[in-house]
């Protein structure tokens, strides 16, 4: 599974949304952190480099897209990057959603948190963290919010096992 476009088809994609407000948004601020942009059942899902997360989201909630909706995890083992985090953003202004995604890899699953951004994001990275294992760097609460606090392990990663660990 390929993940990112290669360097000319992302131009040439880049290119033709130019004029939607977030990839606008995201390109006057850096090239470098938007690695692909596209519609998805109606809706632009616009991934960005794990480590500009905060930062895109600032951009973006600065381009109109203010409220955060949700925000999830994919596990594509055995893919590389192996997790996929997909935030759900939404413009009143535009009256349009937009997918946020990055990835992170299996091996350190960390990215920054984006509650200094949108504290309404505490919960779901805190979700996110139980189930999947992915670390949010600058959380201010990072603890287990669904499983047991002894429970081993985060249940919904693809190598988990079925029945438990025994």
């Amino acid at each position: 599974m390929i993940l990112n476009p290669t360097l000319p088809d992302r131009q040439a994609v880049l290119e033709q949304m130019s004029d939607h407000p977030a990839v606008k948004a995201m390109l006057d601020w850096s090239t470098e952190a938007l690695i692909d942009a596209k519609f998805e059942f109606g809706e632009l899902t616009v991934t960005v480099a794990p480590e500009k997360i905060r930062e895109a989201c600032v951009r973006l909630q600065a381009a109109g897209y203010n409220f955060f909706d949700d925000m999830t995890a994919v596990d594509w083992q055995p893919a590389t990057p192996r997790f996929q985090l997909s935030y759900h953003l939404l413009s009143h202004k535009f009256r349009e959603y937009i997918r946020l995604r990055a990835f992170v890899d299996g091996a350190d699953p960390v990215i920054d948190s984006i509650t200094q951004v949108w504290p309404a994001a505490n919960f779901y990275e805190r979700e996110v963290f139980d189930l999947f294992g992915i670390r949010f760097a600058g959380h201010p609460d990072l603890r287990r919010i669904m499983m047991p606090d002894d429970w081993e392990g985060h249940p919904l990663r693809k190598d988990y096992p079925v029945e438990g660990y025994r």
